[in-house]
């Protein structure tokens, strides 16, 4: 704001008038300070809704392992409490008895060899889908798309005749290869991301040095890929090891079943009596390999899934 202030020089006429300016500052407008009170109830409650989050999935994990350890008496007469005595004869009751070691190599054989399969597969055709331009990429990724959208349950029956006629019904080499076709499209779809965001300077090194396609693949662009490939390696094998309809419909053999198999059969088998201990220890041997993996990779698992947004 400008104020102007007029005086006179002397006397009236015997000089001109001086006029000043003096600046005069306007009042500042009010300052809301509603940003550290609006993201200190904000983090209070994501933290709270995480909190939640963490005890809805931990509990059961704790309870299921200390019932693994109960009688099943103990099991239904104090339920939350922990156990008077480690039982231990229900993992060995269940291990063999039950027959979980069988199922357990099974389900080893099936998923490291469709996981291998997949990722071997899933990751050249989404190299050549990403890094090469030809007629017909666009379709051949947008089918790889629609597969992801189509439900497994509607090509039961197909695939059932299939492995029939191909002599590999109630095989674990033929669930490995249905597993494999079950998990490319995510595979694809995952891949050919990641590999968009690997810078090209490198691969045109390797070629200008006189390397092949086939040797940049394996050797320069495959290792960069590393954190995609471990974060949808961990997704394949928590579908894989998890995986219960493919295997009920195409694995009828009793001595080809795997682990979810195994579970509904350790459930089933003891009719009115109820082996409940011994099926908590069959289904703590079941989740161990899924921690495990999950614990070990978190890091690259967090790392595959924010480098393409962070490049």
């Amino acid at each position: 704001m400008k104020t102007t202030d007029t005086t006179a020089e002397g006397v009236a006429g015997d000089g001109p008038e001086l006029t000043k300016t003096t600046d005069v500052p306007e009042p500042a407008a009010p300052v809301r300070r509603t940003g550290k009170s609006e993201g200190g109830v904000l983090n209070v409650f994501s933290h709270g809704v995480l909190v939640i989050w963490a005890i809805l999935v931990v509990l059961p994990l704790l309870w299921a392992v200390m019932s693994s350890f109960k009688t099943d008496k103990a099991i239904f007469t104090t339920p939350w409490s922990l156990p008077d005595s480690l039982q231990l004869d229900n993992w060995s009751r269940a291990w063999n008895e039950a027959r979980m070691s069988d199922y357990f190599f099974n389900t080893i054989l099936v998923v490291g060899g469709s996981l291998i399969g997949t990722l071997l597969l899933g990751s050249m055709a989404a190299y050549v889908l990403a890094r090469f331009e030809f007629p017909g990429n666009r379709f051949i990724y947008f089918l790889f798309i629609g597969g992801m959208s189509f439900p497994v349950i509607l090509a039961l029956v197909p695939l059932f005749y299939v492995l029939q006629n191909m002599s590999m019904l109630n095989t674990l080499h033929g669930l490995i290869l249905v597993y494999i076709a079950y998990s490319l499209p995510f595979t694809v779809f995952f891949l050919t991301a990641f590999f968009r965001t690997l810078p090209t300077s490198v691969a045109e090194a390797a070629f200008m040095d006189g390397a092949s396609h086939t040797r940049t693949f394996f050797q320069v662009m495959l290792p960069m890929a590393k954190p995609g490939l471990i974060s949808v390696g961990i997704f394949n094998f928590l579908g894989q090891w998890n995986q219960y309809l493919l295997p009920t419909v195409l694995n009828t053999d009793p001595d080809r079943k795997v682990l979810s198999q195994g579970l509904v059969q350790l459930a089933v088998s003891q009719g009115y009596k109820g082996d409940y201990s011994g099926l908590f220890a069959g289904l703590v041997m079941a989740m161990l390999p899924v921690l495990a993996a999950y614990i070990i990779f978190q890091r690259q698992v967090v790392a595959g899934l924010t480098a393409g947004a962070l490049k």
